[in-house]
């Protein structure tokens, strides 16, 4: 059975996107944490994107970054960023440094028999940087990787 995702504008400058994963945390984490799990889930396959390469090095003070290459760009470009925050199992926030001043996200994780319900928080730098990533289609594309998530676990 699948499960809904909820996305909500918290304020002008946050969005809060909300779901519980048939898994236990741990399993949830690590499909966050191990590149070679992150990078089968992350990019949704509607958009035409392929993920390159995927570097996380998931620590306080550690980088990641996510080499993606389209059809319609005639170079491969970067989303990559710094971890501020990392507690296993329960709670990771980042940067997004690719456009200078982007979001920080937050997302946290929490077993409830043996289900994982996941809260990622964006917060933007301002309303009308949250405006276009919405504009941008971010959130939908969220509702798509969540949902490929949620068929990794069951494989």
């Amino acid at each position: 059975m699948k499960n809904e995702t909820k996305v909500e504008r918290k304020s002008d400058r946050e969005t809060v996107i909300t779901r519980t994963f048939n898994g236990p945390v741990h399993i949830v984490w690590e499909a966050w944490t191990k590149p070679e799990l992150f990078q089968r889930w992350w990019v949704p396959k509607s958009s035409g994107l392929t993920l390159v390469s995927c570097e996380q090095d998931i620590r306080v003070g550690g980088k990641y970054k996510l080499v993606f290459r389209h059809s319609a760009a005639p170079e491969p470009f970067a989303f990559f960023g710094t971890y501020k925050e990392v507690t296993p199992n329960t709670r990771l926030v980042w940067t997004n440094e690719e456009n200078g001043g982007g979001q920080v996200t937050t997302v946290t994780f929490e077993e409830i028999a043996g289900k994982t319900k996941v809260v990622v928080l964006e917060l933007y730098p301002s309303k009308e940087a949250l405006d276009e990533a919405h504009a941008s289609g971010a959130a939908s594309g969220m509702l798509e990787s969540f949902d490929q998530l949620e068929e990794f676990l069951a494989a």
